[in-house]
């Protein structure tokens, strides 16, 4: 749908945009959209910029994630132009780091998955106690038992007394999950890659995963440039794409 010139009502934003009224009305209320003048009656009447809001939001929702794109269309409509530009700034920078943050890990990863467990010191017999583990890896012992009730690890237990005891390889996999979660891997993605180590006794698994997050990285990067290209848009009132019936409503 082209430029709108005459007034829109909150529903026929609504309907272009495959959203509730309410939702409509709500981002006015929030300020994701410009303030909206009422006719004598109380009814909002919205115009082309709401229209170039919406579209402008829901671009940035999908690169920057929702929370970020509401704080930078409120800046803009509070005229806060630099505000706004500074947490664009702060999420490509966010993403610089998360970039540079999975290459160091893949060569960590690289290193703890190319060493045998027989690599990794352990006491005589009777191996590492949980609080011995958490030290080295400068955890908290309550993250190792949170990852112990995923199912990732499996230390053995003293007969007796039911203590965790970390053998070589079990260490060698709290380092690999603590890894994986300094690079942002939910628990759910770090059991394949433990597996497929376990099972393969290489780094395949790791090396997918790795290559799936920088993808996912890729694709979130692309994102954000088409979101900021709406955002100038929406600024300097250059062209922009339009709302299409139905379509789909932005990421939370």
């Amino acid at each position: 749908m082209g430029r709108v010139e005459a007034g829109l009502r909150p529903v026929d934003l609504a309907r272009m945009a495959g959203l509730s009224t309410q939702q409509i009305r709500n981002y006015v209320d929030a300020g994701v959209l410009p303030p909206a003048p009422r006719t004598p009656s109380g009814y909002r009447r919205l115009d082309d910029r709401h229209r170039r809001a919406l579209l402008t939001f829901r671009a940035l929702s999908r690169g920057y994630g929702g929370l970020t794109a509401q704080s930078i269309m409120r800046a803009v409509h509070a005229g806060d132009v630099p505000g706004a530009l500074a947490l664009v700034n702060e999420a490509h920078a966010a993403l610089h780091e998360q970039r540079l943050s999975l290459e160091a890990t893949g060569e960590a990863l690289e290193a703890v998955a190319a060493a045998p467990p027989s690599g990794v010191p352990a006491p005589p017999r009777s191996g590492l106690r949980v609080g011995e583990v958490a030290a080295r890896l400068g955890v908290r012992a309550s993250a190792l038992r949170v990852w112990e009730s995923a199912g990732l690890l499996a230390p053995r237990r003293e007969p007796g007394t039911g203590y965790r005891r970390f053998g070589p390889a079990d260490v060698r996999d709290a380092q690999m999950i603590h890894l994986l979660r300094q690079g942002h891997y939910r628990l759910p993605q770090i059991r394949p890659v433990l597996e497929g180590l376990r099972r393969t006794g290489g780094s395949e698994a790791l090396r997918a995963a790795l290559a799936e997050r920088r993808e996912e990285l890729a694709r979130r990067a692309t994102a954000m440039l088409d979101g900021s290209g709406h955002l100038y848009g929406y600024l300097t009132g250059g062209p922009d794409g339009a709302l299409r019936e139905g379509s789909a409503a932005p990421a939370p």
